[in-house]
């Protein structure tokens, strides 16, 4: 069709205004192309166990290196103090307490995601970008009556990803395989695969009455099938091709981030990379055993150093680096002994996982959601280091803001950071809601406020405080890290302050303590 030279001009006009008003680009630049975003997220990783955050017996260069091109956030939160409401947080940039079924699930749940919701990876898709997940999901599977040896629907390809390869839960739980695209690899129609959370196989080995089958003995629970000498949550028959080799698992998710980097290095992409490490069972590649004198733990969370250096090193060969923005984080924080006897607590020494912070994993305190956060993109974000309050709940809205779209839908929880992420700004949250096992606290620029909760005030199993305590809570987040002062009775003012934004946060989630 014909096109006079008025309607030319306008049309080339308006297309220069649009690409101008991209916030990843500008007119002078030579290239408008979408910067690629990688999220590296560990599990389990606590506070003090990276380097650069003030751990001296362990030594994770990468990371470090990572921290030195970039920003590291020194008040960097997740949602949650446990792995699925944390990971569903941030793929949803909705607190996960508003989702009843957010809590850690079985091998076998069905998704806790709607297919067509707003997440990350579906905002990014429609933005045109290349979306995939490599790694750990533990976001639920099929709709809760899973055929293992067909598709397994719906999953993460259901909401935003067009491709995926993963562990479906945790690697101490069954099934233990891995699926591409909700298939599982390896598997032959002769040997089928089964699974049950409810009874064991006829025939079928556990941990508990089978100990002599085991490499790694169970320290509590853990002890039900057997594969590759580790005893799991759950049981499972059949489906031997298929089954994982542990100590491969780094090597394997790294090699398919890697594919998968290098697949699209031509479009602008979207790349959820979901660590296993340092989780039980950690079963580190013997190239890392022995390499942190801390044991599997230690040796683990080199691994999953190495795994971040090998992610970069893949960007910088293709020349993708200066256009690809990485942020570094965990689901939740540390835990030592969490199910097997692999020497974590003996081998500690001198390190400290949670750091300066009270707490881990499952806590209220702060060492269950304040983690590693660590934001890099060469060249565009000037290397700092930041105070400001940010939180994984924030990316959806912030990647958002990064290339040109408009959430508008699910997504009220999450805040555009973007200026805070790449530096041009130190104002972050002004609040935070928080949550372990389905309690919850607030955050504030200055506070930190646990409401009057019941229930265990230590998990015995992994030797942690849990915060819950049947009176108010307040500590001075910025003078007291450790939260050791309760000032709670000092500042009866500020108690009463933040007791209303709490109750207005949390709106009809909000469930007063009732005292027994």
């Amino acid at each position: 069709m014909n096109m006079n030279r008025r309607d030319f001009l306008k049309k080339t006009a308006l297309a220069s205004a649009a690409l101008c008003a991209l916030p990843i680009t500008g007119c002078e630049q030579n290239s408008p192309k979408k910067p690629n975003i990688i999220v590296i997220l560990a599990d389990d990783l606590g506070y003090g166990d990276v380097s650069c955050y003030g751990a001296t017996e362990i030594n994770t260069p990468n990371l470090d290196k990572l921290a030195d091109n970039g920003i590291r956030f020194t008040q960097g939160y997740c949602t949650s103090a446990t792995c699925t409401p944390s990971r569903y947080g941030l793929l949803t940039g909705q607190y996960p307490w508003k989702n009843k079924r957010a809590h850690i699930l079985p091998g076998d749940a069905p998704l806790i995601m709607k297919p067509g919701m707003t997440t990350i990876p579906s905002m990014l898709k429609k933005g045109g970008y290349s979306t995939g997940v490599v790694g750990k999901w533990h976001l639920g599977m099929g709709n809760g009556n899973v055929n293992w040896n067909k598709t397994v629907s719906p999953g993460a390809n259901d909401v935003g990803f067009e491709y995926s390869y993963l562990l479906a839960a945790t690697q101490d739980r069954v099934p233990t395989v891995i699926l591409e695209n909700q298939k599982v690899v390896g598997l032959t129609a002769d040997d089928p695969i089964e699974v049950s959370y409810k009874k064991n196989f006829q025939g079928e080995p556990t941990g508990r009455d089978n100990p002599e089958l085991l490499k790694l003995h169970p320290s509590h629970g853990h002890d039900m099938s057997v594969h590759n000498g580790i005893s799991r949550i759950g049981y499972q028959r059949g489906g031997k091709s298929a089954l994982w080799v542990d100590e491969n698992l780094a090597d394997v998710f790294t090699n398919k981030a890697k594919k998968y980097i290098n697949d699209h290095k031509d479009d602008p992409f979207f790349l959820y990379f979901a660590l296993h490490q340092p989780h039980v069972p950690r079963t580190p590649h013997a190239r890392f055993v022995g390499r942190s004198g801390m044991g599997p733990r230690g040796d683990a969370i080199i691994e999953a150093d190495w795994c971040v250096g090998e992610i970069v090193k893949e960007l910088k060969k293709l020349k993708l680096d200066k256009n690809t923005l990485i942020v570094f984080s965990s689901d939740n924080g540390p835990v030592v002994d969490d199910g097997y006897k692999d020497q974590a607590v003996e081998k500690l020494g001198k390190h400290t996982p949670a750091g300066p912070l009270r707490g881990g994993k499952y806590s209220l305190f702060d060492a269950g959601t304040r983690v590693p956060f660590i934001v890099s993109w060469p060249g565009t974000i000037k290397p700092d280091t930041s105070d400001a309050l940010v939180c994984q709940i924030d990316l959806l809205a912030s990647f958002a803001k990064l290339t040109g779209q408009t959430v508008t839908e699910g997504a009220d929880d999450s805040k555009d950071l973007l200026e805070v992420l790449t530096g041009k700004s130190t104002k972050g949250r002004q609040q935070l809601i928080l949550e372990a096992r389905g309690y919850t606290c607030m955050r504030t620029t200055d506070w930190y406020f646990i409401p009057p909760h019941g229930g265990a005030r230590i998990n015995k199993q992994v030797n942690i405080e849990l915060g819950n305590l049947p009176k108010n809570q307040l500590y001075n987040i910025n003078n007291d890290i450790g939260q050791l002062i309760n000032l709670a009775k000092d500042h009866p003012q500020i108690v009463n302050e933040l007791e209303a934004q709490y109750k207005k946060v949390m709106g009809q989630f909000y469930k007063p303590f009732m005292k027994k």
